[in-house]
């Protein structure tokens, strides 16, 4: 079975390391550049998970996490927010928060393919390929 990773980063060398990481473990990869693209991209291609960042331009992380999560079709996507260490939140966006999981930049690719792959084999029997 495959999955298929949305990488959202403004960074291309971020998009480009976290897409080589999933890829490694057997997911197909889109990415975008700003929250816009990839609220667009989730509309066409409703991906197995989101990984996006949280500083963005046009429309950030947190935007983009509110859009998923009101809009009923996308409301389980799973979703892991990629944030700069240090970056502080106010207190409505940590419950928001709540329903994705959290990786700080500068993060290992391994662990992030791990944790993309924890949250693939929750949603189905088997990953195609294990980290």
């Amino acid at each position: 079975m495959s999955f298929t990773a949305l990488i959202v980063d403004d960074e291309p060398h971020i998009r480009r390391v976290a897409e080589l990481s999933l890829r490694a473990i057997g997911c197909t990869v889109i990415s975008a550049s700003n929250g816009e693209q990839a609220w667009e991209e989730i509309q066409h291609n409703c991906p197995d998970i989101l990984v996006s960042d949280v500083q963005m331009p046009k429309l950030d992380g947190l935007q983009l996490l509110r859009l998923v999560r009101d809009t009923p079709a996308y409301a389980n996507l799973p979703i892991i927010l990629l944030t700069a260490k240090g970056f502080e939140l106010q207190q409505s966006d940590s419950l928001l928060m709540d329903s994705c999981e959290i990786v700080c930049k500068p993060f290992s690719p391994a662990a992030l393919s791990r944790r993309v792959h924890e949250k693939l084999s929750k949603q189905a029997p088997k990953v195609t390929a294990a980290v």
